[in-house]
């Protein structure tokens, strides 16, 4: 699969209903956007908060590749999903809780599907490189590394946006390399900002959080861009770009 630069992933955090996703898919989409993401299996700290909807979530997501043309990306958790996500998914995701789970990257690149390897929160850039050489050593080598913040001492954001390894990263490595400021930064008012600091440091794309009514957002709705600051933001990346 290639990846145009830059490729802008875009969506939701949570599928949450037929409605939302594919007011969501139609808005990126129409800004712009290079692909499509939305989580069905949702990993949460909290046990009782929304845990997507499993394969309807699949199913809606499939809907609106159908309406976009959009390739679709979504995460996978269990490997005992993978087989079911990989029939829906052109680009599987494994989030930062994941990044260690070495049979689960093992299983997902057996799908030779484009993979997403999120930073871990607390992962060195080494551990990040070694989780994946787990992926390159199971044969498959279209890997796209995601820098998403890592925990620090700082409470002022959700997690520190740690914009050195981009261009570390290509330096050490042929990867393509993006950015999520959505989970990086925690806030809505930053994604912007930080999202166009992470092009102009070499990044080859970005993930951003979007959602139709983010106050009502079912997850991370604090910091999902409304479809208006994202068509803005849009516009700014394709007049420098």
């Amino acid at each position: 699969m290639e990846f145009s630069k830059p490729f802008i992933i875009a969506g939701p955090c949570a599928v949450e209903s037929e409605e939302q996703l594919m007011t969501t898919a139609k808005a990126v989409c129409d800004a712009g956007a290079s692909a499509l993401r939305g989580g069905a299996f949702k990993p949460r700290t909290n046990p009782q908060s929304f845990q997507g909807l499993g394969e309807e979530g699949l199913k809606l997501l499939a809907k609106a590749k159908k309406l976009t043309g959009l390739p679709i990306v979504t995460e996978v958790l269990d490997t005992r999903d993978v087989t079911l996500i990989a029939e829906y998914a052109d680009i599987i995701q494994i989030g930062s809780r994941s990044t260690q789970n070495y049979p689960l990257l093992k299983e997902v690149a057996k799908t030779k599907k484009p993979i997403i390897l999120k930073r871990g929160m607390a992962m060195t850039v080494e551990e990040w490189l070694l989780a994946a050489q787990y992926i390159l050593d199971a044969g498959h080598d279209q890997i796209l590394l995601c820098e998403r913040g890592i925990r620090t001492f700082e409470t002022a954001t959700r997690h520190t946006l740690d914009l050195n390894v981009v261009p570390l990263l290509k330096e050490r490595t042929k990867f393509t390399v993006i950015v999520d400021p959505s989970h990086g930064t925690g806030k809505a008012s930053l994604v912007p900002p930080m999202a166009k600091a992470a092009l102009a440091c070499g990044a080859d794309g970005l993930m951003i959080e979007v959602h139709p009514n983010p106050a009502k957002a079912l997850s991370d709705g604090q910091q999902s861009l409304d479809i208006p600051t994202f068509e803005k933001l849009m516009k700014e990346i394709q007049k420098t770009s």
